[in-house]
């Protein structure tokens, strides 16, 4: 988790200094400050300081990973991953939900912004829960 943690703190670094850089270039250009590129930058940097703060927590509380120590062999790396799914159809039917909504907030239609993010509701509880009900219901259970 080490260098998940360094690389969102080099990202987080670059977008926290590069706003007031844009901010000042934009108000040398313009004449005046570009606010929604400075905010966005320094949002997106908050962003990734959030995610390099979770990931240096999480580095200290376990123990280094394979990946972590420069002394650790390609072997030690190996073995289970996790567990993937070998053919589900609920992956599809999410793409589609999320189309639909966004054709809804393309046109601006409210109904269709509503149907979209139902269906997408519906279809993220049949992938997370479809292990967990039915006929492919796991036998640890």
């Amino acid at each position: 988790m080490k260098t998940e943690w360094r690389i969102f703190a080099a990202i987080t670094a670059f977008l926290v200094l590069a706003s007031p850089v844009y901010a000042w270039w934009t108000w040398l250009e313009f004449g005046g400050l570009e606010w929604i590129g400075t905010i966005a930058l320094l949002l997106s940097g908050f962003l990734t300081g959030m995610c390099g703060w979770y990931f240096w927590i999480v580095s200290r509380r376990i123990e280094p990973r394979p990946e972590d120590r420069p002394d650790a062999d390609i072997s030690e790396g190996a073995g289970e991953v996790g567990f993937f799914s070998p053919g589900s159809y609920w992956p599809f039917g999410m793409a589609a939900s999320c189309a639909v909504a966004a054709l809804g907030v393309a046109l601006w239609l409210w109904w269709l912004i509503v149907a979209g993010f139902i269906a997408i509701i519906l279809t993220v509880s049949g992938l997370v829960l479809e292990y967990h009900t039915g006929t492919r219901r796991t036998a640890e259970q």
